[in-house]
């Protein structure tokens, strides 16, 4: 079978650029995909940094007249990806900056549709043939950052098939409508059959209109876009595309998340069948926290955005309550976001010397650490498209607490509140329904009667650690999905990306959508549409 050729284009990749999931989402992909033996290739911008972070690194091309200036067109391989093969497009003036998409206030860099139009009009021209390495089968565009790719592949009619993945619908890169001429868009596309949205423009929009298929990161998260609730303003466009709208599950890397082998445990490696230094690593959390050293001490940790989106709003009102209830529980909190609720788990860190705490910021070694040491994790979200930081803490053996939403509902097992003991033992989470924090709360307080049961917790522990969530699993699907767009291409029967044992997304989703025209859905989402950032 003839190896296609794939160029993913991105905003991030792990660990050359990364804020959030989909840098995680996208190497985990492109390495999975790249020892399987598919020809893949990512692109992105050349951040600081990012350069060093290559080998075998050399200038392929000079691309003129591109929106923001000229820029440089670097080729090297990625070892920390297994040797994956990495464009960078270099124009300093547009990244070489302290970070990806927002200055030191936390504000969208003013310039961010100029920085991403670049990125995806010199995709183009590699998918065009017009630079020194071969021309691809095949543009898989990751999010809003490089959703203008289907829109000039098609406009320049460049034989070139194109795949667009929502990794998270609520970031849409809306722009002003003034802006089409600075960032290369042509005027017969800016209308309500095109990118225009609510009078401006909608990167994401101009993705799902043109991108040949659409993808997104988990089977609930696939029905959920489909209505107002999670859509984002965008529903109606999407229901005009079921027929090419999938879900292709996302994974997470076993390499970088493993117990067994993890450089950031300090030696104290573990696994599902030796777990003696499962509670060392609890003992190092507590230290590097500034807890109370207590083996016998149920630990709850959050390593998530502190937003809105990922309740963490609902969790600062819920943790007084439960450390409350339980004297012997510890709280450790990890992560950076809403000022607000920044304050308030520093004003809880006060309020519960030695019992709860939390680290205002964000790092790798810390995140791991974190996951190894605590007992459970509290992961609310209003949406989420598939979740990865519940997957690792799974496989450190912390038990996730979450919303039934998105990936959530797909990959942590809750038979619920009513089910007996060994139901139970089979499950490797609890979830709840809702945005309340009487929810939030009984679930805490579910997972800590589950707890006080080691039989049953140890069972939850061991099924979590063991469940399968590599990209290994992945790999059938997008390679499915790839060779159904290429003409003469029969996809493995066995590889199709949704399960087979249920019905088709379009015949799931044809009498719930509402098959709207245009890109709008009677009600201006004007606060739920973000631009900057990523999942």
């Amino acid at each position: 079978m003839v190896s296609l050729k794939i160029l993913a284009v991105t905003s991030e990749a792990f660990p050359l650029a990364k804020t959030g999931g989909l840098g995680d989402a996208v190497s985990g992909m492109a390495r999975a995909l790249h020892e399987s033996g598919t020809a893949i290739t990512l692109m992105l911008p050349a951040y600081r940094g990012t350069i060093e972070k290559l080998t075998q690194v050399r200038e392929i091309a000079r691309l003129r007249r591109l929106p923001g200036g000229e820029a440089r067109l670097l080729h090297g391989l990625c070892p920390a990806l297994g040797g994956v093969p990495v464009l960078l497009l270099q124009n300093d003036k547009l990244y070489d900056r302290d970070a990806l998409y927002v200055d030191t206030d936390g504000r969208e860099y003013q310039d961010n549709a100029i920085r991403f139009a670049a990125l995806a009009h010199a995709a183009t021209r590699v998918a065009a043939g017009t630079t020194r390495i071969p021309r691809p089968d095949i543009v898989h565009a990751h999010d809003w950052h490089t959703a203008l790719v289907p829109l000039l592949v098609r406009e320049k009619n460049i034989d070139v098939r194109t795949v667009l993945t929502v990794h998270n619908m609520a970031f849409q890169g809306v722009y002003p409508m003034e802006m089409a001429g600075a960032i290369g868009l042509q005027p017969q596309h800016l209308n309500v059959e095109g990118v225009e949205y609510w009078g401006k423009i909608s990167f994401m929009k101009a993705g799902i209109r043109y991108a040949d298929r659409i993808t997104t990161v988990s089977q609930t998260y696939a029905r959920e876009i489909l209505t107002e609730r999670f859509g984002c303003g965008l529903e109606g466009v999407l229901a005009t595309r079921l027929h090419d709208l999938l879900a292709v599950p996302n994974g997470i890397d076993p390499e970088e998340w493993n117990p067994a082998a993890d450089p950031h445990l300090g030696g104290h490696t573990f696994s599902a069948g030796d777990m003696e230094n499962k509670p060392r690593c609890k003992q190092r959390l507590q230290q590097h926290f500034g807890l109370t050293e207590n083996p016998r001490a149920p630990v709850l940790v959050m390593g998530s955005r502190l937003t809105s989106q990922k309740m963490a709003d609902l969790a600062v009102q819920a943790l007084p309550r439960v450390l409350d209830d339980y004297p012997d529980l510890q709280v450790a909190v990890l992560g950076q976001g809403d000022k607000g609720i920044e304050a308030a788990l520093r004003q809880l860190q006060r309020c519960y010397p030695g019992r709860c705490a939390a680290r205002i910021g964000f790092d790798e070694a810390t995140a791991h650490m974190l996951h190894a040491g605590g007992d459970m994790l509290l992961h609310g979200s209003r949406f989420e498209p598939f979740g990865l930081t519940p997957l690792y803490a799974m496989r450190y053996g912390t038990i996730p607490i979450g919303s039934r939403v998105g990936g959530m509902a797909d990959t942590i097992t809750d038979p619920g509140v009513r089910a007996g003991r060994e139901a139970m033992r089979n499950a490797t989470g609890v979830l709840f329904d809702g945005e309340t924090v009487d929810a939030m709360v009984g679930a805490i307080y579910r997972a800590m009667c589950l707890y006080r049961r080691p039989q049953i917790w140890q069972a939850m522990r061991h099924r979590a650690m063991t469940a399968d969530f590599s990209w290994e699993r992945a790999v059938p699907g997008y390679d499915s999905l790839y060779r159904s767009l290429m003409p003469g291409e029969v996809p493995q029967q066995a590889a199709a990306p949704a399960q087979a044992a249920r019905p088709s997304l379009l015949d799931q989703m044809t009498a719930a959508a509402r098959p709207l025209v245009g890109s709008r859905t009677g009600k201006e989402p004007a606060s739920g549409v973000l631009t900057a950032g990523a999942a």
